[in-house]
């Protein structure tokens, strides 16, 4: 196969300045918030050795150095010896649960609600919102840009506080959505986990949501024995949220492992640029917002991980990263 020839592509800015300050925080439609964020998510293409073809659903893939793929329906189990990664490290929100358009997104206006701030972040709006790493950040960047609600206070020190009420609600709110099992976990995601585990490979989630939310998450889904073997990094356990890599880095400090030996599981652009800076290999398993992202600079992208017989990839394939560079 022909090697790649791809070359570095500039990043965009996250944001624009085109939305008014004055504009009455009552109203939210997307499309007065579009130009908020960039909809071209920042991204770099890699020169690799060789180029292996594989579909954005996980179809097909060049198998490499893998020698002895097992096909599933839509994707590819490898049953070659490989190296494991040191650590598997999963993003939360849109890879172990899609939460964003029925959880946090709904427990946000339903925070505003109680409030009676007058803000409705409708599908389309929180679609554009995701682009900001964080929920303080992303009700704070909408608030600057659209005007502060009539019920916020005038100082900035007073309006962090005011911002992160809202936000300590909004994770209670959503929590409860959880602990009653609203939401389930995506295909193939406790699957991965347990090879993981049984096979001695770290396993930690890493987000930029609260780490309360991102705990709930952990137990209540995945449960506590599996719970108890993970550690959780979220929050506001960095100051500098993805796309930063400070998140991963973190993690392969604490866990004891060298960055080149993670492989990463993210569903979004800025997800997958904070491992790539971070050093790690990153498979990204698009979700119900980011179906449209750029993803040229991960290593792999499939619709999901999976389950059998609609098994997408598995721990095998995750080592196989190590050893061999693979594009989509």
């Amino acid at each position: 196969m022909a090697s790649a020839t791809s070359t570095l592509v500039s990043p965009s800015s996250l944001f624009d300045s085109t939305i008014r300050s004055g504009s009455r925080c009552s109203v939210s439609p997307a499309s007065a918030f579009a130009s908020l964020t960039n909809k071209k998510p920042v991204s770099y293409l890699r020169l690799h050795e060789r180029s292996f073809p594989c579909s954005l659903r996980g179809t097909g893939i060049g198998a490499g150095s893998i020698t002895t793929p097992r096909r599933g329906l839509r994707g590819v189990t490898c049953s070659a010896s490989s190296s494991l990664p040191s650590a598997l490290l999963f993003d939360c929100d849109g890879v172990l649960v899609d939460t964003e358009k029925d959880g946090h997104r709904v427990s946000f206006n339903d925070t505003f609600a109680e409030r009676e701030l007058g803000v409705v972040w409708d599908v389309d709006l929180y679609g554009e919102l995701l682009k900001i790493g964080g929920g303080k950040e992303r009700m704070t960047t909408y608030f600057n840009k659209t005007g502060w609600p009539e019920k916020a206070p005038k100082s900035e020190e007073e309006r962090k506080e005011f911002i992160a009420s809202l936000h300590k609600r909004k994770t209670e709110l959503f929590m409860a959505l959880i602990e009653k099992k609203l939401l389930p976990l995506r295909p193939g995601v406790a699957k991965l986990v347990d090879q993981a585990l049984t096979n001695g490979v770290k396993v930690a989630v890493c987000s930029t949501s609260n780490e309360k939310a991102v705990s709930a998450v952990v137990s209540c889904l995945l449960g506590p024995h599996r719970a108890e073997k993970i550690d959780i990094f979220a929050g506001d356990v960095v100051h500098r949220k993805k796309p930063d890599p400070a998140i991963y880095q973190l993690a392969a400090t604490t866990l004891g492992v060298e960055p080149s030996s993670c492989v990463v599981v993210e569903d979004s652009a800025i997800g997958l640029a904070a491992a790539k800076a971070a050093g790690m290999k990153c498979i990204v398993t698009k979700s119900g917002y980011t179906a449209d992202e750029d993803f040229l600079n991960a290593d792999a992208v499939f619709d999901c991980i999976g389950d059998p017989p609609e098994e997408r990839f598995d721990l095998t394939f995750c080592g196989s990263l190590l050893e061999k560079q693979y594009v989509s």
